[in-house]
């Protein structure tokens, strides 16, 4: 009993001293107030989409950034030149292509179909982004590595968005795009996506400064062989047919080279048998070894396209290999005895047998003219101090 009123009696303290405002006062948890505000920092759009370029944190789980299938170093194409296509950020999933160089994308139109100006009757499909063109512009293209899931294998939009919010160059991005940049996650996406083509318009990834380019402005002189290689590219070996140059430019800091129309052809590359893709699981490979890589044609739904690639840019083409879509050939060399062949040293054939270009095969270069060819291509390697 003595207990009951012992306790009655504290009950009845405490009641007391909360009556007399004795005790503290209930008060309810605060409401969460979100995610703190982040600073703007001042910057510009291609700034901004070099930190999301080369940000290894943008991948599940980090370590893989856009750069390192792009690198610099590689002439903005994979650096390792061992694999015939490139290797995701979960080790084992490997693409079915491989990874064209990002220089000197920006300059591709954006996908369509263009008429041939001497042939009024005569349209071809042209441009985008990709190497079957699946991507109209550069910031289509750049959405896509980020879902991807055999190369960064995030798994949603909302996931990149959230990575960004938090990495350190995040008040860039407010300082671009407002204080709410962050709020709605397909502007925020869409705004990843145009920085990053900004990044890839800049000149760090377009700079021109290959000894080609020089010596286009009389700034530095090609060898006797570079020449020779420079008049087979462009007449024998029917190089400059798709793979198009300025010869004389009247003004060579605006009428530029690009190495390439642009535009899809079918040149009778034959299957890799050493692409890593063939191997992989049936949710990303469900053909295995029987895949077919169909190119323009699957891309746009229309069979007679299938088996064309577009014209890839040959800038720093010596940086870029192993060559071809899926990587076939490892060498220049290799590559021009392709496009060399004949009747005594006939081509593998095809993956795909459909409107084969006619500028392949039969052209008769001597082992001179073909050495000149690859020492010309060397030539256009970006870095070149006169």
């Amino acid at each position: 009993m003595r207990m009951f009123i012992k306790t009655t009696g504290a009950v009845l303290g405490l009641l007391l001293l909360a009556a007399c405002g004795g005790g503290e006062e209930q008060v309810p948890p605060p409401a969460n107030p979100g995610p703190s505000p982040i600073t703007p920092v001042a910057a510009t759009m291609e700034e901004l989409g070099r930190d999301l370029f080369f940000d290894q944190n943008l991948s599940e789980p980090a370590g893989q950034a856009c750069a390192t299938c792009h690198d610099p170093a590689a002439g903005f194409a994979d650096p390792d030149n061992a694999s015939p296509t490139s290797e995701g950020v979960l080790g084992g999933r490997f693409g079915g292509r491989n990874a064209p160089t990002a220089a000197y994308a920006s300059f591709s139109p954006p996908f369509g179909i263009a008429t041939d100006p001497m042939d009024p009757l005569v349209t071809f499909y042209v441009g985008g982004q990709f190497l079957d063109g699946r991507a109209a512009t550069l910031e289509e293209q750049a959405k896509g590595p980020f879902v991807n899931p055999i190369e960064m294998a995030n798994p949603d939009k909302a996931t990149v968005v959230a990575k960004v919010r938090a990495a350190p160059y995040a008040g860039k991005f407010v300082y671009l795009f407002g204080p709410d940049a962050f709020d709605d996650v397909e502007a925020a996406y869409d705004n990843i996506a145009a920085a990053i083509a900004a990044f890839e318009r800049s000149p760090e990834m377009n700079p021109f400064t290959s000894k080609f380019d020089y010596w286009q402005r009389g700034q530095a002189t090609l060898t006797a062989q570079e020449l020779l290689g420079l008049q087979v590219f462009t007449n024998k070996g029917k190089c400059s047919t798709c793979h198009t140059l300025v010869e004389n430019p009247t003004d060579p800091d605006v009428e530029r080279s690009l190495f390439t129309n642009f535009r899809y052809f079918n040149i009778g590359v034959p299957k890799n048998p050493n692409n890593p893709f063939y191997n992989q699981p049936p949710q990303f490979n469900p053909d295995g070894a029987a895949f077919i890589d169909y190119g323009l044609g699957a891309a746009i739904g229309v069979t007679t396209e299938n088996g064309k690639f577009k014209v890839p840019t040959l800038r720093n083409v010596e940086l870029t290999a192993p060559y071809m879509h899926n990587g076939v050939f490892a060498t220049l060399e290799e590559v021009v005895d392709f496009y060399n062949a004949d009747d005594n040293n006939p081509p593998p054939p095809p993956e795909v047998d459909n409107d084969i270009s006619a500028d392949v095969g039969f052209l008769g270069l001597t082992p001179e003219e073909k050495a000149a060819l690859v020492a010309f291509m060397k030539t256009l390697t970006d870095g070149y101090v006169p």
